[in-house]
């Protein structure tokens, strides 16, 4: 008795034995089988042993047609991205296609409309408008409206904002060279000197002051998009902030005095820093000792602060540049920024 319960015990622990080789056996050939596969094995498809090129270096100065090929690739590539942007017909048909779906009753004042209504006008306004008319959009628009509906105005101004944002983007990244999403300060400056006979605000400057006001608009820019002096800025931090709504505001040709006065771009405010420039120069060499800028505003400038500005800047045998003089501005223009307003770019703004 004692000795068939022995043997039977035995055969058992043989058999979970065996049971425990079998399964790290199976382990084992599994491992094999995956580890093989995963290191490029004959099983696998050979062209993933092949890593893809996701790196092109730039072409070097000397390699012109290389030059040339990058160039003309990204206008066209720009171009193409310009004919996917809504024009103004197309804006205008939007428009109609929007007032016409307008669904009742009115909420004070603004058109509204529902969202069948709103995937009615996406489906007729064309493929350009596709991306406008999503659940997404519709969302971010809805307020507090008892039926569900969203402003007709709202929208089309979103729509509006989007091309022009789109438009804006495509038009700086023509001045950039490199095509890395960066304007250095001589991209921006043909920027804004190319820009300037399309701001009617501009049309009462002289040719010969064009140097100064281009200077005076690229320092704003890089004076806050550029703390660390890399010497390029992102084009999607300058979009991100208000300076170049600022700058295109001066389109308006019934743009008030007082919002001149209070827009840095403006004729007036050039004009107003060119003097105040030329007041401080004495000597009048175009350059600005430490005791002409110790005068600046209400000689408020302390002396350790002059000497820190002359050790960071670079100067010309103990003088700067008006360039670096309207950095000084810039920070002059600092205590007068509002609180919350949005002059700089957040991330979360990007």
């Amino acid at each position: 008795m004692l000795k068939t319960i022995y043997l039977s015990l035995v055969r058992k622990i043989k058999q979970f034995k065996r049971n425990e080789e079998e399964k790290k056996a199976e382990e084992t050939e599994l491992f094999t089988k995956y580890y093989t596969e995963w290191r490029g094995g004959k099983d696998k498809d050979e062209s993933y042993k092949t890593i893809p090129r996701f790196y092109y270096r730039l072409p070097a100065e000397d390699e012109v047609l290389l030059q040339k090929l990058r160039e003309e690739s990204r206008a066209v590539f720009l171009q193409r991205k310009s004919r996917e942007l809504l024009d103004n017909e197309e804006l205008q048909n939007l428009w109609f296609l929007l007032d016409k779906h307008q669904v009742p009753p009115v909420s004070g004042e603004e058109a509204m409309i529902s969202y069948e209504a709103y995937l009615q006008v996406g489906e007729r306004a064309g493929p350009k408008c596709k991306k406008f008319f999503t659940a997404r959009v519709y969302a971010k628009l809805l307020h507090n409206d008892p039926y569900g509906r969203i402003s007709i105005m709202q929208f089309f101004n979103y729509v509006m904002r989007k091309v022009w944002l789109h438009q804006t983007r495509i038009g700086l990244s023509l001045y950039d060279v490199a095509g890395q999403g960066y304007l250095r300060e001589s991209d921006l400056e043909n920027y804004i000197l190319e820009l300037i006979p399309t701001l009617p605000q501009l049309d009462g400057l002289e040719k010969s002051f064009y140097s100064f006001y281009v200077c005076t608009a690229v320092r704003k820019f890089f004076f806050f998009l550029d703390p660390l002096r890399t010497g390029k800025i992102k084009i999607q931090d300058i979009l991100a902030c208000s300076f170049l709504d600022d700058l295109l505001e001066l389109r308006d040709e019934e743009l008030s005095k007082e919002s001149q006065e209070s827009n840095w771009f403006s004729a007036p405010s050039a004009l107003r820093v060119y003097g105040q420039y030329l007041n401080l120069d004495k000597d009048h060499n175009g350059m600005l000792s430490k005791e002409e800028l110790s005068r600046y505003g209400t000689a408020t400038l302390t002396s350790v602060f002059l000497d820190r500005v002359f050790q960071e800047y670079l100067t010309y045998d103990g003088e700067m540049v008006q360039s670096i003089r309207l950095s000084a501005a810039g920070l002059a223009d600092v205590k007068h920024l509002k609180k919350g307003e949005n002059h700089l770019p957040q991330p979360g703004n990007r």
